[in-house]
């Protein structure tokens, strides 16, 4: 077979390194398919020896290996040597002129084996523990009940805020281990360790007045002219629709007013849903829709146009 002549035409490269006391064999098994590929053995390592070497790797006992030896990996021709159980084990390898590539085959005796039908590697005679989605809820110590006494103490607590704010401590302990400065919103308490501290009462004074600045940056002059089924082209690019929604929309952004859009084409970022579930518009589907400021909208005679012209795409923060 083309494996024996592989070893046979490769045995002078493969080997010629080796000491010539070392000797290099297959292990396979009767039970299991998987092959141990080119185990060294020394030529003066006796039966025994070799029988607790496949123990380990099969998990047969010495007392119920047969063991055989074959030139070729496919065991399609007579054992050159068959050493049974009860042969005397106190020979050495190198006894029986074995050459490197040749298999250890071992032929596993034992009625009660757990490697028989598959026993060690076929994972579909695992049982799997699966568990109710009711078993879990009534489990104590589990994630889901610590979330739930966290909500008792507050609230607002929810498992993706924990999360978030884990990662940016874990950020803040790795800068402050590097010496760098940390990340707004952590300083150093007493004993040197990184504490996350509240916003000063200024600075959640600020956050309100630049939204207020922001809406009043986006208030409705910015979509002065801009109506319900006119026909528009959005920028960035040059991607064709037709207003949906013209208003404020708080949750976007600083606020303000937005113009929704529905698209010729699915080169949008929403569907007319906002990431609250509020619906402004309803657009045939995900990426026809789009937010928009009143700036990179341009209404007039825009009649839907091929799909294959060219977009120019953009991150700006202009669409939502």
């Amino acid at each position: 077979d083309l494996r024996a002549l592989q070893h046979y035409v490769t045995a002078g490269d493969e080997y010629k390194n080796l000491h010539p006391d070392t000797l290099i064999l297959d292990v396979t098994h009767s039970n299991l398919k998987q092959r141990h590929i080119e185990i060294r053995f020394d030529k003066h390592t006796t039966i025994s020896t070799l029988r607790d070497k496949v123990y380990q790797q099969t998990g047969t006992p010495p007392h119920f290996q047969h063991l055989q030896f074959h030139s070729s990996p496919t065991l399609n021709s007579a054992p050159l040597w068959e050493i049974p159980p009860e042969m005397d084990s106190t020979r050495m390898l190198g006894y029986y002129s074995l050459s490197h590539g040749m298999t250890c085959y071992c032929i596993d005796l034992d009625p009660h084996s757990g490697s028989k039908n598959g026993g060690y590697e076929d994972t579909s005679l695992v049982k799997k523990y699966r568990m109710t989605d009711e078993e879990y809820d009534s489990r104590q110590g589990t994630l889901r009940d610590w979330g739930r006494k966290q909500k008792e103490t507050d609230p607002t607590f929810t498992l993706a805020r924990h999360a978030k704010e884990h990662r940016e401590m874990n950020e803040a302990q790795r800068q402050g281990k590097l010496g760098l400065e940390l990340p707004k919103g952590f300083e150093y308490d007493e004993q040197g360790k990184v504490i996350r501290v509240q916003p000063d009462e200024d600075e959640n004074v600020n956050d309100e007045n630049n939204a207020a600045v922001g809406n009043v940056e986006f208030g409705p002059e910015t979509v002065a002219g801009i109506a319900l089924q006119m026909r528009c082209e959005a920028r960035p690019g040059t991607r064709r629709g037709t207003v949906a929604f013209v208003g404020e929309v708080p949750e976007l952004g600083s606020g303000g007013h937005w113009v929704g859009v529905i698209f010729d084409e699915p080169v949008g970022k929403t569907d007319g849903t906002t990431k609250t579930g509020k619906t402004y518009f309803q657009a045939p589907g995900p990426g026809y829709g789009g937010f928009l400021r009143g700036k990179n909208v341009e209404v007039g005679d825009f009649p839907e146009r091929d799909i294959m012209d060219e977009l120019d795409d953009s991150d700006e923060d202009d669409e939502l």
